[in-house]
């Protein structure tokens, strides 16, 4: 459909592809800045409300056609944001006649949620200052 603007983490073969988790190890730039592509096409409501649709929906799967009426934008609005979801990995597609089914990346957003994920085994320091503390 269109060029892919986008690395989609993890999907390259070198060693520690994905970005590791930000509370066990730095990110390198190049992570940073992968990681940092895939939060901004997160970063508008209406993608991820389209997002939460998508993802929420029974059967795994839905019909741009139905996604479309939820909003007050134009179809090729909608397409746009679909487009950048896709290009971020977070959602894939597939063209039926004459409508786009789009369907969930488990294994991106299972990526997100490792990488925003403390180990269970480690607690945080305690930075809450006393009532009346000076910050």
């Amino acid at each position: 459909m269109s060029n892919q603007e986008f690395v989609v983490l993890g999907q390259d073969d070198a060693p520690g592809g994905c970005c590791p988790a930000l509370l066990t190890t730095p990110l390198d730039e190049s992570q940073a800045g992968e990681l940092a592509k895939v939060f901004k096409a997160l970063g508008d409501p209406v993608r991820l409300r389209l997002l939460s649709m998508i993802a929420s929906r029974a059967g795994g799967e839905v019909c741009v056609c139905d996604l479309t009426p939820a909003f007050d934008l134009s179809q090729p609005t909608i397409s746009h944001h679909l487009k950048l979801l896709r290009q971020a990995g977070l959602i894939d597609c597939e063209r039926r006649g004459t409508w786009v089914y789009y369907w969930l990346v488990p294994e991106m957003t299972d990526r997100l949620a490792a990488i925003l994920t403390r180990p269970a085994a480690e607690s945080l320091p305690d930075h809450t200052a006393p009532a009346g503390a000076a910050s």
